[in-house]
């Protein structure tokens, strides 16, 4: 006789199923290089589990309302697979700190401005170097630029910072140069990783919400080879750099000239981020073809 109470189809209910196999291979792909970085700064996987525990419950909360209301915490619970106790104390904890300190995202502003902005770039669109003060450079100092920006900041702490991120050096002449083009830090940790943490957090936000069909799709695209030789990637990686960052500064001089042109309403203020990458290792070994002897 067989028993009233029957096990569940395994397409009975997805929540049963499991994941897809293709989200898992994915996911595999996608998170090796966090879990390359995880191991290399010495954060362990318990670490890790406290850390998304809190983002599951964190996410469900505040994006999976129903008919506007915060789910409750047997709805979370439904939701991410943590303990309703857990959620309690999760709900509780005080947010975490603000990830960038105020001086990055002023430093941002200030070099996008370096290169948008027509007072500051020279007939090849490159940027120029300002005489520190405005007592010799005027409109066309760098204190000027610092002051366009923020009227709230010395543009001698402004300053100091960047040359201490690697961003600008001062001349013997007191002539600020940007000896990057665009805001990327080269010396300190912190600020490297938050760009990253940035950067990275925009490029997969496009890639899930193409992933789960949403309209219209986000622009991501890209071009891959794996038979190019070091010397290959090499040119390209030139092409793409010198390209990439001309696409760049077009975009970031148009993004300006909106901002200024056409301010949005409170309700309607919307940010984006357009970004390039190029990443080149050595291409995985050809599958062997079978011999007669593995036949």
């Amino acid at each position: 006789m067989r028993s009233p109470i029957q096990n569940p189809r395994p397409d009975a209910d997805p929540l049963l199923r499991g994941p897809p196999e293709a989200i898992v291979a994915a996911l595999r792909r996608v998170l090796r290089p966090i879990v390359r970085l995880l191991i290399a700064q010495g954060i362990t996987l318990p670490f890790m589990t406290s850390l998304l525990k809190s983002l599951y419950v964190e996410t469900a909360a505040e994006e999976f309302a129903l008919d506007g209301r915060r789910p409750t915490d047997s709805r979370l619970t439904l939701l991410t697979g943590v303990h309703r106790k857990d959620i309690r104390r999760l709900l509780r904890a005080p947010a975490p700190p603000p990830a960038a300190p105020p001086g990055l995202t002023l430093g941002t502003w200030i070099v996008a401005r370096w290169l948008s902005d027509p007072a500051y770039v020279n007939r090849r669109g490159a940027p120029r170097a300002l005489p520190r003060t405005q007592s010799k450079g005027g409109e066309l100092s760098f204190a000027a630029l610092v002051e366009s920006v923020s009227k709230n900041v010395r543009a001698r702490s402004v300053l100091d910072e960047l040359v201490r991120l690697g961003i600008v050096e001062v001349d013997a002449d007191d002539v600020v140069h940007l000896v990057v083009r665009g805001f990327v830090p080269g010396k300190e940790l912190a600020a490297k990783a938050f760009y990253f943490g940035e950067a990275l957090h925009d490029h997969l936000a496009a890639g899930v919400h193409n992933l789960r069909g949403a309209t219209p799709a986000e622009l991501e695209r890209s071009v891959y080879y794996t038979e190019l030789t070091p010397a290959s990637i090499a040119k390209l990686r030139d092409l793409a750099e010198r390209q990439g960052m001309k696409l760049l500064q077009d975009v970031n001089r148009e993004g300006m000239s909106l901002e200024k042109a056409d301010p949005p309403e409170p309700a309607e203020r919307m940010r984006m981020r357009f970004g390039l990458y190029f990443h080149a290792e050595k291409a995985p070994p050809e599958p062997q073809a079978p011999t007669k002897d593995d036949a």
